[in-house]
């Protein structure tokens, strides 16, 4: 379960950090950024936070997976998106996730249907407040015929391709992907090839 800590703040927010770094990718386009929802895993060890932000900018849908650290990523500063303070855990480093190995394992899983997103739990301090739902939904299917995503990152993975749309669009290429599907859209995020 992925866990909202109903007091807590961030510093610097997420919106500014994920608008920071996409300032820097050259498909990261121009202007304000529109949060349209998140999805996250579990880090089967309990570890790592691994969420995906979804937002539009400019005319595009863009998907933001990141991960969030208690400590660096050893070798992975080439994905440093940067870093946050969190007035309940403390500093956190915050990755690109295709370059975090436990997101990697996360989105095979979820491609191949072996994991779901992560309930939201709503805590203050030591008390479970409550379940959140998500508005943003995932399951996987297979790929359809038709125009492939682009802009696309690729990562080898127990022997296959892993792509991760960072421009959400109606399919990608592989044999099975996974699709995300939030109030006013849907599109596929993630694919095995």
């Amino acid at each position: 379960m992925a866990i909202i800590h109903r007091t807590a703040t961030v510093t610097p927010t997420k919106r500014d950090l994920v608008a920071a770094w996409l300032d820097g990718q050259p498909w990261g386009a121009d202007g304000p950024v529109e949060v349209l929802g998140s999805y996250r895993f579990d880090d089967p060890a309990g570890e790592v936070g691994v969420e995906a932000i979804l937002v539009r900018r400019g005319d595009r849908l863009l998907q933001v997976p990141m991960t969030y650290r208690s400590a660096p990523l050893a070798g992975g500063e080439t994905h440093l998106v940067g870093t946050m303070q969190h007035s309940v855990l403390g500093k956190r480093w915050i990755y690109d996730a295709v370059g975090d190995p436990v997101s990697v394992g996360c989105f095979v899983r979820a491609v191949r249907g072996e994991q779901e997103q992560a309930e939201m739990e709503l805590w203050d301090r030591d008390t479970l407040l409550g379940r959140r739902d998500s508005a943003v939904r995932l399951r996987p299917e297979p790929t359809q015929p038709g125009p492939a995503a682009t802009d696309v990152a690729v990562v080898e993975a127990d022997g296959m391709e892993l792509r991760v749309a960072r421009l959400i669009g109606p399919e990608l290429n592989g044999t099975r992907q996974l699709v995300v599907e939030w109030p006013s859209g849907r599109g596929a995020v993630a694919a095995l090839a």
